[in-house]
């Protein structure tokens, strides 16, 4: 009791940091832990208390205040805040954890030398991670924030900074998603579109990956490292000229599609097929761009799917050959259990790729009606012909429910099938 007592004295004294670590002793850290909180301090009193400020009330005259620039400075300071808040904990946990140490006998670094020492052997790997935070937080989660904010404001041309204030409005670009005619409508036909588009693109690229390494990587085909080449030839040109070349190819008059292919099936008995109408009919538009983008996808599954093949022993296939199973019984009992997690993996990683794909379908889908989710934010117009940044931000939080979805429900597969190198 007594223990728990002295560690729970040092941590109130780590309210203020550094308190509890001079009491343990530490003072070299106490004086850092002081110094990191007096560099906060002075920060809010000359630049961060203002920027919350902002931040909460956008600012109050227009064509001083820019509320735009007020919210990404809030953002930013929010961030900086978090940070010092989680800082601050890890500090009154600190203090509360070495007094344990010290009053149970063991020893605690305690002179400067020490410290960097037990930092060097303790804390040397979260040392190199500090730099990959960083840039982090720079890179990603600070930008996601500003649009997450951006979504809870009136941010639309009747109010631009800095001629205009911009306003919190709440949950209402969320709301008017769902009960506005104009934007339900088609947030839901362009949603729902690029759900069927990612899925079907998806599973095309890996029926067909798997399809072809399991072909390739039969012992009677020949110049198997010839197929493989052919194979990966949609990886090495360029997407945008294999995505030109196949517009092409779909051209509903000109396109080698309907004037040569669909010709030359027509010669095979009861085969009866008129010109299609790639570009203009939005389900064979839709059709076009998913068989091109599993052509696209493919050889990422073929290459996985190869050297997982090339990873299996011998023994297991002769194993499953006693057991009475045939090449499909192999297939299912002993080929696709092994590559499961790396499978699974792949997977999930082509749908966040397809469902965030942006050149592919801008390429090729012209029509607004085919748009996919991405190119539709990206020329997002409102009814009056007019930009509604605030709503499009609300769409744009909305369309990431999926992907955080799949993320936390299958997250176990991309651990699973990096440990299992099937991310290449």
């Amino acid at each position: 009791m007594r223990t728990n007592s002295q560690a729970m004295q040092t941590a109130l004294l780590s309210i203020i940091p550094g308190g509890g670590q001079f009491k343990n002793g530490q003072k070299f850290k106490a004086g850092l832990f002081f110094t990191a909180f007096l560099i906060f301090l002075v920060e809010m009193l000359l630049f961060g208390g203002q920027a919350l400020y902002n931040f909460v009330t956008l600012g109050s005259v227009p064509m001083e205040d820019n509320s735009l620039f007020l919210l990404i400075e809030g953002t930013l300071q929010v961030i900086v805040t978090v940070i010092f808040i989680i800082f601050w904990v890890l500090n009154i946990k600190d203090a509360y954890q070495v007094r344990q140490s010290i009053e149970k006998g063991f020893p605690v670094a305690v002179t400067r030398k020490e410290f960097f020492k037990k930092l060097y052997e303790d804390g040397f790997a979260y040392l190199l991670t500090i730099p990959a935070y960083l840039v982090m937080i720079v890179a990603i989660i600070f930008p996601v924030m500003v649009t997450l904010f951006m979504a809870f404001t009136n941010y639309d041309f009747r109010h631009i900074p800095p001629a205009n204030l911009i306003d919190w409005i709440g949950f209402s670009n969320f709301t008017n998603i769902f009960t506005l005619s104009s934007y339900r409508d088609t947030f839901v036909k362009v949603f729902s579109w690029t759900v069927i588009w990612t899925v079907l693109a998806t599973t095309l690229q890996i029926t067909l990956g798997i399809l072809t390494a399991v072909v390739a990587n039969q012992k009677f085909v020949k110049f198997r490292r010839v197929f493989g080449v052919i194979f990966l030839l949609p990886w090495a040109v360029p997407a945008f000229i294999t995505i030109m070349s196949f517009s092409n190819m779909f051209n509903d008059t000109a396109g080698a599609i309907n004037t040569q292919v669909i010709p030359l099936l027509n010669n095979l008995p009861f085969v009866d097929i008129g010109n299609i109408a790639w570009k203009t009919d939005p389900f064979w538009t839709k059709t076009a761009i998913i068989l091109i983008q599993g052509w696209l996808g493919f050889p990422y599954i073929y290459v996985m799917v190869s050297g997982i093949l090339q990873s299996i022993s011998e023994d297991l296939y002769e194993a499953a050959k006693m057991d009475g199973c045939g090449r499909v019984g192999i297939f299912f009992r002993v080929i696709l259990p092994l590559m499961k997690p790396s499978l699974a993996n792949a997977a999930i990683f082509s749908f966040y790729w397809k469902w965030e794909e942006l050149i592919g379908p801008m390429l090729y889908l012209t029509r607004p009606q085919n748009y996919t989710v991405s190119i539709a934010l990206k020329q997002f117009l409102d009814a009056s012909s007019t930009s509604n940044w605030g709503a499009m931000f609300a769409m744009s939080v909305v369309s990431l429910l999926p992907v955080l979805i799949i993320f936390f429900i299958f997250q176990k597969y991309i651990v699973e099938g990096i440990s299992t190198t099937g991310l290449k």
